[in-house]
């Protein structure tokens, strides 16, 4: 597709994209929108490159491509609290989402899309890997794409492995929980509401089982989808830079930010938007 109010280019054939001609900081026009939200559709996952954003900035910029939503655990800033601080310490060595999936699967409504804004990243590690759930889905089989059709998982936020990524911040900023709900069934297909092409919606981070079966029963089947959702030529990789700035589709696309920078701190101010029920 071309482009006439920005630069679009590709990270690698499956996902992601750089976009280039446009400072977000400012009131962008509608044409502007427009064109990020095709490349949005087209590649998941863009990244803004040398902005200079305020918390105020950051959430006027979201707002222009839905509602605003939150986050379960840990509270916003005091003045902007539609964003959260996510932060690793130089003494951590726990980074916040540091595992494949996509955010906070076990919410009813889970979130449409999320942005990631870079403002202290580390000398060198601390990438973020992000993979296309379209392709994952059309690689299987037309006899295993059948088998699943029909399936649900049980998503919850209380798997070990990604709960323990997030007790720094919860320690920091605890939001009270009590009332919100953290476990959710949605199917493991999952049709886009704008596109209407179908992804893989489970994830090594938050399902538990599948619906109407044991965890040792489920496992075959979720696990090989783990390894299908990971490979990497439905992936792309991303060195953070200060002033960047990710956009990525929660619907079809996973992503994993690694771990590998102990003794570094690395703050990013992060904003969702509202999605709806899967189906």
């Amino acid at each position: 597709m071309k482009y006439k109010y920005i630069g679009v280019d590709p990270l690698t054939p499956a996902i992601g994209a750089l976009i280039s001609g446009v400072d977000i900081s400012t009131e962008i026009t509608r044409e502007i929108v427009e064109e990020i939200e095709s490349a949005f559709h087209n590649h998941l996952v863009l990244f803004f490159e040398d902005q200079k954003l305020t918390p105020s900035q950051l959430v006027d910029f979201a707002k222009r491509f839905g509602k605003i939503g939150y986050y379960p655990f840990v509270q916003g800033m005091e003045a902007q609290p539609e964003v959260v601080e996510v932060v690793k310490n130089e003494d951590e060595k726990i980074n916040f989402g540091g595992l494949w999936h996509t955010d906070t699967s076990y919410l009813p409504k889970p979130p449409a899309s999320s942005m990631l804004y870079a403002l202290e990243v580390p000398t060198f590690g601390g990438d973020t890997l992000f993979a296309n759930m379209y392709l994952a889905y059309e690689s299987l089989s037309e006899e295993f794409k059948q088998l699943i059709s029909n399936l649900s998982a049980v998503n919850s936020a209380e798997k070990p492995d990604a709960a323990v990524t997030r007790v720094h911040r919860i320690a920091e900023k605890p939001r009270d929980s009590e009332d919100i709900i953290t476990t959710a069934i949605h199917p493991i297909v999952r049709t886009h509401p704008k596109t209407g092409r179908k992804a893989l919606y489970c994830s090594a981070a938050h399902s538990m089982h599948l619906k109407g079966m044991s965890i040792e029963e489920s496992g075959c089947i979720l696990e090989y989808l783990y390894t299908v959702q990971q490979r990497e030529e439905f992936s792309c990789r991303y060195k953070w830079k200060k002033g960047s700035l990710a956009f990525w589709d929660n619907r079809c696309a996973q992503h994993n930010a690694l771990n590998d920078y102990h003794g570094f701190r690395r703050v990013m101010h992060r904003v969702t938007h509202e999605g709806d029920v899967p189906r």
